[in-house]
């Protein structure tokens, strides 16, 4: 059995049994809610390595579901939506979501956008020191510097032109870091899906062009017309920004 565990929040019984079975069967730890009271509570106090979130929920719903998760968590979320809800799947990226299936779904589709995710979202494990005391400044890795705004990998954070946390889920930051250490450089979407982890997609699947559109509501100081992540027609998109490594003991010096 596999240490990430899954959250099914879904108001059919028989889809939530359904999708219980298909997980287990791949190895999941797998919990179930039906509403949003249940989700929260499971949210606040389960280790939680993704959710699949239906958007209809009968008396509750998704979208503000997944706005209260994001509040709380950075844990990827897969939205579940009709076939014909175009507005509900593109403002459920916005919010946060990693990705999306659209009803009626094969159980293999759903298992694969799972792995896929959970891999782009995968953090490597932190070393630990051997042994003496370690200054925190000399391991912590260096952040990144760009129109205002500074990513720390450490902390998977990105702040803001006034110094606040923009809230990045893990993969998006994770894309950030793509276009940060490759600044300038044309990257295809077969460049991009493969750096970020992902490596199940095909030419129609917008995942990444989905992730870059929401990346950009959150670094472009107009997303309408985006001067940092730059669409390089009939190739894929560029970091068009200079971007400054700093050293964290830089960074203390300048907010000293």
């Amino acid at each position: 059995m596999s240490d990430q565990k899954i959250l099914v929040v879904e108001d059919d019984a028989k889809i939530r049994t359904l999708l219980r079975n298909v997980m287990e069967h791949e190895g999941y730890s797998v919990l179930e809610a039906e509403n949003a009271r249940q989700v929260m509570d499971l949210v606040k106090s389960s280790c939680i390595s993704l959710i699949t979130l239906d958007i209809h929920l009968g008396a509750d719903n998704g979208l503000e579901l997944a706005r209260d998760i994001r509040r709380l968590s950075g844990v990827p979320i897969i939205m579940i939506t009709g076939k014909d809800d175009v507005i509900d799947r593109v403002v459920g990226l916005e919010i946060g979501a990693d990705d999306y299936i659209t009803k009626p779904f094969h159980v293999r589709e759903v298992i694969a956008r799972i792995r896929s995710v959970l891999r782009r979202t995968s953090q490597p494990a932190e070393a630990t020191p051997q042994s003496g005391f370690t200054d925190a400044s000399a391991t912590e890795s260096p952040a990144f510097c760009f129109d205002g705004m500074t990513a720390i990998p450490d902390r998977l954070e990105l702040l803001d032109r006034s110094g606040a946390d923009c809230g990045l889920t893990s993969g998006d930051f994770k894309l950030l870091m793509v276009f940060l250490e490759r600044a300038k450089r044309v990257l295809s979407r077969d460049q991009l899906m493969d750096l970020t982890g992902g490596v199940e997609w095909s030419p129609l699947d917008r995942t990444i062009d989905n992730q870059i559109a929401r990346l950009r509501k959150k670094i472009e100081r107009d997303p309408s017309n985006p001067k940092l992540v730059k669409t390089v027609r009939g190739v894929g998109y560029t970091f068009a920004c200079d971007v400054q490594s700093v050293h964290p003991s830089e960074r203390s010096a300048k907010s000293a």
